[in-house]
């Protein structure tokens, strides 16, 4: 008996089909890909320029109007965009999603592949990478730069803070350095002279002290700051007898290094704690900052709650508008429905943080807003998966035809 070599033709040719099969769904991954990062890019430098516009206005008018330079205004700037980005990521991420996955519907790519064999599951790949992209970038945001960056900002405003000859060489306005003192000067001289000068301290509430001068000069003494009122008259008016007594003066000093002096240990901004610090040093963190365990809880499973939104919205934006079928009416419905779950995870945020702030053993919670728009996303591609499943398409009758 003879035996003849197994032909092997045939599974040859299926590894070859399986290659080609999975060069074509790579291909179609890294190109869906691509555009999910170019409008991401897109949307994200769009909303990060309106949000420092509104900004800007803000710090233009506070920095310069208090005698600042434009380098300052600029630094300042910088480092409120960090911040700017966090905020502003999911909502690029979302817009990004929901922008690319409607182009692949109206030029009928969607429906293409479909009807390859393709899966809602596998065309799912690419969108499941971008939230994770988008993901690394939430972390590197929330653990790392915006600490860093919010920390360096309250540094800056203290030194702005101590930078009394900035703060108070203002002309023609009424400046408030601290609560319950106003300065006033009329004009500034070229040589530096001071002229009408009107400082009322009401900072002790059983006795309130208004200075004013014809003239006034600023004298620094290493870091101290003292304003010498010329030609002068002080009044002080008793709270409790109602009684105003005048005192005329030739020339009077008065220390103004007190009008914007800080603590030497000021409390830090929640935000600019590391991380790392939250999860190790809660107690030290209390005891120098004032932060009870559940802030800290709640801002630090917080950071690692916005990384899994960005990886949620980027699914809802995708398995939402997988819902819908080719129409020429386009997919305003599915749009509309992804819009709206993204009101509710966002609202939900909100609503979670104020029992974990109560109870720090409750900071799963924080994370509940991200599962359920994954619940969400995953049960809307397990309903393009199954058409059948979806009541609000009206099934064909014996007497239909198509249009």
């Amino acid at each position: 008996m003879q035996f003849s070599p197994p032909d092997n033709s045939f599974k040859l040719r299926q590894n070859n089909n399986g290659k080609i099969w999975g060069d074509r769904v790579s291909r179609y991954d890294r190109y869906v890909l691509s555009q999910y990062l170019l409008f991401f890019g897109f949307f994200a430098l769009i909303l990060v320029a309106v949000f420092w516009l509104n900004r800007a206005v803000v710090l233009f008018d506070r920095l310069i109007g208090d005698g600042q330079s434009a380098l300052v205004f600029l630094e300042f700037t910088a480092l409120t965009l960090p911040n700017l980005v966090r905020m502003v990521l999911p909502v690029a991420a979302f817009a990004a999603s929901i922008w690319v996955t409607n182009r692949l519907h109206s030029e009928s790519e969607l429906t293409v592949l479909r009807s390859t064999g393709s899966s809602p599951w596998q065309m799912a790949r690419p969108a499941l990478a971008f939230g994770l992209i988008t993901a690394l970038m939430m972390s590197a945001l929330t653990h790392v730069l915006l600490p860093a960056s919010i920390s360096q900002l309250e540094v800056r405003e203290r030194e702005v803070s101590r930078n009394v000859t900035a703060r108070l060489l203002t002309e023609g306005n009424f400046l408030h350095p601290t609560k319950g003192v106003t300065f006033y000067i009329r004009q500034i001289d070229p040589d530096g002279t001071l002229r009408d000068v009107f400082l009322s301290d009401r900072r002790d509430p059983d006795r309130a002290v208004t200075y004013t001068g014809a003239r006034a000069f600023l004298v620094r003494d290493e870091d101290r700051a003292h304003l010498i009122l010329v030609e002068g008259m002080a009044q002080r008016l008793d709270a409790k007898t109602r009684r105003l007594s005048t005192t005329v003066f030739s020339d009077f000093s008065y220390d103004i290094s007190e009008l914007t002096k800080k603590t030497e240990n000021p409390i830090r901004n929640i935000r600019a704690i590391p991380s790392l610090e939250l999860l190790t040093a809660r107690a030290e963190v209390t005891a120098t900052d004032g932060y009870s365990a559940g802030t800290q809880s709640e801002e630090l499973h917080l950071r690692f709650a916005q990384a899994l939104i960005c990886v949620v919205v980027a699914l809802i934006g995708f398995s939402t508008l997988m819902l819908g079928t080719f129409s020429r009416f386009g997919v305003w419905r599915q749009a509309l429905l992804a819009f709206l779950l993204l009101i509710l995870v966002e609202g939900m945020r909100g609503v979670v943080s104020d029992p974990v702030i109560k109870n720090p053993d409750l900071w799963p919670l924080i994370y509940l807003p991200a599962l359920i728009g994954l619940f969400f996303a995953l049960g809307f591609l397990y309903l393009a998966s199954h058409p059948g499943l979806m009541h609000w398409q009206r099934p064909s009758k014996p007497g239909d035809h198509p249009a």
